[in-house]
């Protein structure tokens, strides 16, 4: 089992940055693939960004490609996402989870942190 806890959180004005953490204690980091969610009041759960431990394969959702940056940092068991010209649509409680194939190749989460409010005001 991995744990998992975000922080970094805030509020910030538009065009601003904020970038955000998530710590990892458990099992062997290197077996997940680490994601940033985000979920504003009254949408869904939407993805923002992976990465694997072995630092391939960044991914990012559309609206955010090239304001966001997803890394890690494997001796401090740390996921963060840089955030930079933050919009006001970018409002909302982020949450990081840990997820993986399993035999099957079936995708699922195994872990998630509480989250973290970010507020961005015009």
């Amino acid at each position: 089992q991995v744990s998992l806890v975000e922080s970094g959180g805030g509020e910030v004005q538009a065009g601003g940055s904020l970038t955000l953490s998530c710590a990892a204690s458990g099992r062997t980091f290197s077996e997940y693939t680490m994601d940033w969610f985000r979920q504003a009041p009254g949408k869904e759960r939407e993805f923002v960004a992976r990465i694997k431990w072995n630092g391939d394969d960044e991914t990012y959702l559309d609206s955010v490609r090239n304001r966001f940056t997803i890394s890690r940092d494997v001796a401090k068991n740390t996921v963060y996402l840089q955030m930079t010209s933050l919009k006001p649509e970018g409002s909302a409680v982020y949450y990081c989870a840990a997820g993986g194939r399993n035999a099957m190749g079936i995708y699922s989460w195994v872990s998630w942190g509480q989250g973290t409010q970010v507020t961005v005001s015009s």
